[in-house]
């Protein structure tokens, strides 16, 4: 076969089915003699359709990963050549390259990874295949992309094919008959074991599963039920320790799980302990939901229990619930060393999506004894983004020494109410030491619960107060997801079993990794799919904001008079009444069990919705620090220049964009929103060039419209076998 070196020599194809593979394409060597692939040029915006194809390979079915990505700008490159790319790919099968075995060997093509140590399932999407593809987006014809093959055989190094039906290795001479189990499937039956789902209920969901590749039938149900059972006697029998000795058994875990690594520091001399844990999973929920969004830290948790603690980075899913995408296992809060994991795994997530960026980062950190503004800068550096404040933490820790430490009810109200007029005093110019004195006069005789405020809090209260003055404080309903992630991790992580191995770190991995990471991968499959209706409806339970809106208006009475309690009439016991005193305050305080326990209730929150309504009430924090904010830039004098049309032209495009998220989410009919939207009239506009114009072949454009309307037609087709593939 001749070898083409120029693009414009290589015809463009469309072919008219709506999903095609690299069977339907006629390939071509590209390149030069010493090195050439096969390559062929199809449209753009076909590449989606190219990929589905390929993964519906009867032989060998899987599904392609971007391993690596790149983007330029138009008009970054004044010279370039025609094989430049605007957008650079790389697919990857998912069954390789990863090559992370013991001895540095391929793994060996079975079900299960065998040792004698560690007995954890090893699902078989680690099996060594070369299978991999370039697409190139060209910079000189956008319209167009190239792909590139390297190697179009699902093979491994050796040459053997190392999964599908043909893989004679998978489970002994019958592989034939094995029925496909993807990666979304041994997950979703790990997930159930390890959250102590019945056999037979992981057997019927896993059975339905494979039925959608190979039908149902009595061997396919019998080797399902083989499996379910041997994998769920591998975790019941697997262990976190792989050495007696906690330092070298994290080595060995981090050496066999370099995926799910994004940093990685040992303790030596000069350098702290930091070990970073993100798996595939969580970079993709990273990447889609906090790209222009928040991301969110649960710092410092288990400082006095667990040998290092332990900080997690969370986003906001399509319910705003928190969704833990990071862990981050150190004790180490210089800023060097904060810098450093922050960097790393930002980089992960660029090498993925470049482009990818975040709008804020919310920080909490009300136990540490670090200056939270150091951890404010490093993230404008890293991150480039703004800081919020969360309350939610500062919040906890007083109410439950509130209640722990002071025996009358009254007491604990007045106390509670009057540290929240202390933090609401930094915008109203009342001095903090007065009002600390005050407070510790009129409750003299609280001794325990002075005695640790006066320990624990007095000290830095300045520096916490500052902190809030000069940041934007985060909403009641971001405080309570963070706060139920840190709740639901608490219950997972301090359960009486598992004291005595709180010391160790390779045990806090195996938990975090296996059970809580299970938990939340369930969640939100059962919320994609609709499947798993108790566990969706739990899942969506799970945050006092969300427990809040099912509570209807009609049950919340005020006091309309004096505005010192409301009333919330219990849901579930309609003889039970439960009194929230201070309403409408981040600082109210109610006499339900959740709320004394520290947490934020859907009592508080529920009554808190009603007063921002309601004249006599002041507005929430938030809403008060994001008006300090737009007072003191009004206040700041500037010349009539450039500077200040910049700045209104960023105003006016913000509260545009806060006047449509604000008529959108208070909508009931999203249909109507959309009609009021104003027509955009696009026209096909012109090539235009720095280079050189191409002079490649292309088809007819008439052709190509032709398959472009009737692949159109069945877009709705399309998009329920895309929802599936996710």
């Amino acid at each position: 076969m001749a070898i083409v070196e120029f693009i414009g020599d290589l015809p463009v194809q469309d072919p008219p089915e709506e999903e095609f593979s690299a069977a339907d394409l006629t390939w071509t060597k590209f390149g030069t003699a010493e090195h050439h692939d096969d390559a062929a040029l199809i449209p753009y915006d076909r590449v989606d359709e190219f990929i589905i194809g390929e993964g519906s390979n009867l032989e060998c079915p899987t599904r392609f990963h971007i391993e690596r990505g790149r983007k330029r700008k138009m008009g970054s490159l004044k010279e370039y050549k025609d094989d430049e790319y605007l957008e650079y790919r790389m697919y990857w099968c998912s069954f390789g390259p990863e090559n992370y075995g013991e001895g540095g060997s391929i793994l060996p093509s079975r079900r299960y990874r065998l040792n004698t140590r560690n007995r954890a399932a090893r699902p078989q999407s680690m099996r060594g295949c070369t299978c991999n593809f370039v697409v190139k987006r060209l910079y000189a014809r956008p319209s167009l992309a190239l792909i590139i093959y390297h190697e179009r055989r699902h093979v491994n190094k050796s040459g053997f094919v190392c999964h599908g039906p043909l893989d004679r290795d998978a489970i002994g001479p019958g592989a034939k008959t094995v029925p496909y189990i993807c990666n979304e499937i041994q997950q979703q039956t790990m997930s159930m074991i390890y959250l102590g789902i019945p056999e037979e209920n992981i057997l019927e969901k896993h059975i339905e599963g494979i039925q959608r590749y190979c039908g149902s039938n009595a061997k396919v149900n019998s080797l399902a039920s083989q499996y379910v059972h041997k994998l769920g006697m591998i975790i019941k029998r697997s262990t976190h320790e792989l050495d007696l000795d906690d330092q070298a058994s994290i080595r060995m875990w981090v050496e066999r799980n370099k995926k799910s690594i994004f940093i990685y520091q040992d303790t030596s001399e000069k350098d702290s302990f930091i070990l970073g844990i993100q798996t595939e999973w969580q970079l993709q929920q990273m990447i889609r939901f906090g790209h222009y969004s928040l991301i969110a830290a649960d710092s410092t948790f288990g400082i006095k229990r667990l040998k290092y603690p332990l900080c997690t980075l969370l986003v906001f899913d399509s319910r705003q619930h928190a969704l833990p995408v990071a862990w981050v296992i150190t004790r180490s809060f210089a800023k060097p060393d904060v810098s450093k994991w922050m960097k790393a795994l930002l980089d992960r997530a660029r090498s993925v999506e470049p482009g990818w960026k975040i709008s804020g980062f919310l920080i909490d950190d009300a136990a540490a004894e670090t200056d939270p503004i150091r951890q404010d800068v490093l993230a404008l550096d890293i991150f480039c983004c703004p800081i919020l404040f969360s309350l939610w933490r500062v919040r906890r820790s007083w109410l439950r020494n509130i209640v722990k430490k002071c025996n009358n009810i009254e007491v604990q109200r007045e106390i509670f109410k009057r540290l929240g007029n202390i933090v609401c005093g930094i915008w109203g110019g009342n001095g903090t030491l007065g009002a600390l004195e005050e407070l510790t006069q009129d409750f003299v005789d609280q001794t325990a619960f002075m005695e640790y405020f006066k320990s624990s809090w007095v000290p830095k209260i300045e520096m916490w107060l500052s902190t809030m003055r000069s940041l934007p404080l985060a909403s009641q309903e971001a405080s309570g997801a963070i706060e139920a992630y840190h709740v639901k991790m608490k219950v997972k992580l301090f359960d009486d079993s598992h004291l005595g191995a709180l010391q160790r770190v390779d045990w806090l991995v195996h938990k975090l990794t296996t059970e809580l990471h299970s938990s939340y991968w369930l969640d939100r499959y059962a919320d994609e799919c609709d499947s798993f209706q108790n566990v969706k409806e739990e899942y969506i339970a799970s945050t006092s904001w969300h427990r809040a809106l099912q509570i209807p208006d009609s049950a919340v009475s005020l006091d309309d008079k004096d505005h010192l309690y409301a009333k919330v009439l219990s849901q579930k016991d309609s003889s039970t009444v439960h009194l929230v005193w201070n309403p409408g305050s981040e600082f109210s305080f109610c006499d339900c069990a959740w709320s004394m326990q520290g947490n934020l209730c859907k009592h508080i929150i529920k009554v808190n919705m009603i007063c921002e309504s309601r004249q006599g009430y002041q507005p929430s924090m938030s809403f008060q620090s994001f008006k300090e904010l737009l007072m003191s830039l009004l206040k700041k004098p500037m010349d009539d220049s450039v500077a200040l049309d910049q700045s209104m032209a960023w105003t006016m495009q913000m509260f545009d964009q806060i006047r449509k998220l604000v008529e959108v989410t208070s909508s009931n009919d999203i249909g109507t929103v959309v009609n009021n939207l104003p027509l955009q009239w696009v026209s096909k506009k012109g090539r235009t060039g720095v280079g050189k114009p191409s002079t490649s072949l292309a088809l007819p454009s008439g052709s190509i419209d032709t398959n472009r309307a009737a692949a159109a037609r069945k877009k709705n087709r399309k998009r329920k076998r895309l929802s599936r593939l996710r």
